[in-house]
């Protein structure tokens, strides 16, 4: 059995640039991975089967077309692969949340079948994986602090980033992707200037450039779900939050903090208070701890 963990995505920020005539969204965003995730485990088999499980298993067992599927299907399509995996995916982040989960999975998916037959995921191009599986799959694929820009299909390496700790927490009501970008109604921005990102040397550092780099899909999100606005609020008031921010198109929200003591603190407080809630303190992940063996930019 080969298995790989699939750690949340996490949008520090996300310019939505604009949108191009086949309606995808142009996108500019700083993006890292959490110490929290799912796991996906696979095995061999002569046919392709997947099997779910985890916290929120359930909420993807009646899904046909799962995006660990699709990616294995395209892998091996791509290689011309006859014999099939037998798949398990361990869900224990929430679905359809704005941190990449299935994502991560797809991605997670492409690295395990990928060495279970023998063969590189790297050779799907990055504007293949967007276009069929997603915009976050290809920076998902190399599972490091990267830049992502186009359609998900450029991915840059973001190096030097300081470490800190995230505060992740969700409400636990269902937020559609497609009805917070409609809701942006082409409030569009410019790509980010990068060069504020080298060099940082605390968390503090890197909440205080974030200020100037929003998520724009923050606002419509809030406006469609009030309970991000209370999250949001919540991880703020945090004692040690640096900073409280939106991942991706929500409703999970994030809080940058300076330590694994404070986070953890400010987690258990929070869960204590929202018993409904989702809360998770992680870690981000570092470069050379979540760069796959193949992991190129």
């Amino acid at each position: 059995m080969i298995t790989v963990e699939a750690p949340a995505k996490i949008n520090l920020t996300l310019h939505v640039c604009g949108r191009r005539a086949d309606n995808y969204h142009l996108l500019d965003s700083l993006v890292v991975f959490a110490g929290v995730g799912d796991r996906i485990t696979v095995s061999a088999s002569d046919t392709l089967s997947l099997t779910i499980g985890g916290p929120f298993g359930a909420a993807l067992a009646s899904e046909p077309h799962n995006l660990v599927l699709r990616a294995a299907r395209l892998l091996a399509a791509k290689h011309d692969i006859k014999h099939g995996a037998e798949i398990y995916l361990e869900k224990n982040l929430p679905v359809a949340s704005g941190i990449g989960g299935g994502s991560a999975d797809a991605a997670a998916t492409l690295i395990a079948c990928g060495r279970l037959w023998n063969v590189d995921p790297l050779a799907l191009s990055d504007s293949e994986i967007a276009a069929q599986l997603g915009a976050d799959v290809p920076v998902c694929l190399r599972g490091v602090p990267a830049f992502m820009s186009g359609i998900g299909d450029i991915v840059e390496p973001a190096r030097g980033l300081p470490n800190a700790w995230l505060v992740l927490a969700n409400p636990g009501e269902p937020l559609a992707t497609k009805a917070v970008f409609g809701a942006l109604n082409g409030r569009f921005s410019a790509p980010m200037n990068r060069a504020p990102f080298e060099g940082l040397g605390h968390a503090a550092d890197l909440a205080e450039v974030l200020r100037t780099y929003g998520n724009d899909l923050m606002a419509p999100a809030r406006e469609l779900l009030p309970s991000v606005g209370t999250v949001l609020d919540t991880l703020a008031q945090s004692p040690g939050c640096l900073l409280a921010r939106l991942s991706g198109s929500g409703p999970t929200c994030f809080g940058v903090f300076p330590d694994a003591a404070s986070a953890q603190k400010a987690a258990g407080d929070i869960a204590g208070r929202y018993k409904s809630w989702w809360v998770a303190p992680a870690s981000i992940l570092g470069q050379i701890l979540t760069s796959p063996p193949h992991a190129k930019m």
